[in-house]
């Protein structure tokens, strides 16, 4: 019997992994895909503002012995780890030019973002809305703030959605072009979450 070559016999090394932006962006777009994802991207927007309006109208009662005091102060926390992961992400993939990290702080503040939603709506349609209590010049300060928190919140959501299927689908010259516009809004919304939390701290 003819024993194999070792040239048979060496494994083919795989590709490497792209890493650097212009790698991904050499990988082919499924534009199929990215429709697909478009549509969800506009049917989880309207269920979550559907579900957002439904808590400010809506109060579960709860068992007393259900103590869900924490959750304030846990979304204050998922929103500030939110507001690092999207500044690591923007540093790496700008200024390291390691796309491969910027996906992956990326997905981290995704998925805070999803633990922070549903924690958000436990605790609020539980216990309602909180009142702030403050005088003179704060109250402005605080209002302005909750107020563009809000509706920025609301507004970036979907741009969030779009610009998250135009990367998974490949399509990142969409995706840059969106992201100019959601990942500022996302930023502030992560930020001002916290501070909005710290002022209203006293009256929960």
């Amino acid at each position: 019997m003819l024993a194999s070559s070792p040239s048979a016999q060496t494994d083919v090394p795989e590709p490497p992994k792209p890493q650097r932006p212009s790698d991904f962006h050499r990988l082919p777009a499924d534009k199929k895909l990215g429709k697909r994802l478009v549509i969800l991207s506009w049917l989880l927007t309207l269920v979550v503002w559907l579900l957002v309006g439904t808590m400010q109208r809506l109060t579960l009662p709860i068992p007393d012995s259900l103590d869900l005091s924490i959750l304030p102060a846990i979304n204050a926390s998922l929103n500030s780890l939110v507001a690092v992961c999207l500044v690591a992400a923007i540093y790496t993939v700008l200024k390291m030019k390691r796309a491969d990290l910027h996906k992956r702080f990326i997905n981290a503040a995704v998925v805070l973002s999803i633990i922070f939603l549903l924690s958000y709506v436990t605790y609020h349609i539980t216990h309602g809305e909180v009142k702030f209590g403050g005088e003179g010049w704060i109250r402005p300060v605080y209002f302005f703030l909750l107020i563009t928190h809000i509706v920025l919140a609301a507004v970036s959501f979907p741009f969030i959605l779009l610009s998250l299927s135009y990367a998974v689908s490949k399509q990142f010259t969409k995706h840059r072009k969106i992201v100019k516009i959601a990942f500022p809004m996302w930023l502030y919304v992560a930020i001002t979450g916290p501070v909005v939390y710290l002022l209203l701290r006293q009256y929960y």
